[in-house]
């Protein structure tokens, strides 16, 4: 038996004991869903430490000999005290670092979504596609104003601004769909061609 023949018996068995679960849970979908876990972590572990460690923590300070690095590689490393009950305070610190460095992106997320809108909103009316677009703005933005009763024809102008966002979540989630059934259909197309060969 060829490699090649072996290999895809191994991914036959493992798409199949995954597509398990539909009937219900089973050790085959577990033992799946393990080995994905773990194959994960086996390559991710190395990729980070080649590609993160080696060069932005273990070159620059015993290479390049700048030992400012240290300050962030020891925050990082109080990561490890999660695993202790007593100590698992210390890391917070890190945590915290993080959600600050997250709240350093909210200036550039104002700019890249709420200021360009804002922009786009205020050009001149001049086709169907920027009326369509400044109503959308409007109507969306009442509807998160809450001091006033969402009824008579204010209302019915939120109504407008809910109907926009469910053909924005409705697109949205059909185009999530859509990518899962894409991988769907190239699980099938493997267990039937390239397995059991009754396609081509």
């Amino acid at each position: 038996m060829s490699f090649e023949a072996i290999s895809n018996f191994v991914a036959a068995f493992f798409t199949l004991s995954i597509f398990s679960f539909l009937y219900k849970d089973n050790p085959f979908y577990k033992f799946a869903e393990a080995m994905f876990v773990g194959v994960t972590m086996g390559y991710a572990i190395p990729l980070v430490y080649y590609n993160t460690f080696i060069p932005f923590v273990y070159r620059p300070i015993f290479i390049e000999h700048n030992f400012i690095i240290l300050i962030p590689a020891l925050m990082g490393s109080l990561y490890i005290f999660r695993f202790s009950k007593n100590l698992s305070w210390l890391s917070r610190y890190p945590i915290v670092f993080g959600m600050a460095i997250i709240g350093m992106g909210v200036p550039l997320s104002m700019h890249a979504y709420v200021l360009v809108q804002m922009r786009i909103a205020m050009m001149p009316i001049d086709n169907i596609n920027t009326f369509i677009i400044f109503v959308g703005t409007i109507t969306i933005l009442l509807y998160f104003f809450f001091s006033k009763a969402h009824k008579g024809v204010y209302g019915k102008i939120t109504n407008i601004g809910i109907w926009y966002m469910m053909v924005g979540f409705g697109a949205s989630f059909g185009y999530t769909v859509m990518a899962r059934i894409s991988l769907l259909i190239g699980r099938i197309q493997f267990l039937m061609g390239d397995w059991l060969h009754l396609m081509k």
